[in-house]
């Protein structure tokens, strides 16, 4: 991994801290997926970054309602507002190309419902 790559993936992750994003430890034995969340900087989770994969949605997985949420809240401004950015991270929408990048895994279809 390229030291671009391991800024993008950190910055990425802390902003998803907040909403509990699911994540792999690649190439760690024994480990179980989990949630990653704030309670997390202080631990050992965080040392292991360069070895975190997170589970994100593909922009394209945006149902209609979903969209339609969205384009609510990021009205004006293009990209993306500070809102509509929180939103995509509470929904864990892969707006970076992460996966496309191998940084992050692709979440199943009901793995973030409630």
């Amino acid at each position: 991994m390229t030291q671009e790559e391991i800024e993008l993936l950190f910055r990425d992750l802390c902003v998803r801290l907040p909403y509990g994003v699911k994540v792999t430890f690649a190439g760690y034995s024994g480990r179980d997926d989990c949630i990653l969340n704030s309670q997390h900087l202080n631990s050992t989770y965080a040392i292991e970054y360069l070895k975190l994969k997170p589970y994100l949605r593909p922009m394209s997985s945006m149902t209609e309602e979903e969209e339609n949420q969205f384009q609510d809240i990021n009205l004006y401004e293009l990209p993306y507002t500070v809102e509509g950015l929180d939103w995509l991270n509470a929904h864990h929408f892969d707006y970076r190309g992460l996966i496309e990048k191998g940084l992050a895994l692709e979440a199943t279809k009901d793995m973030y419902n409630k």
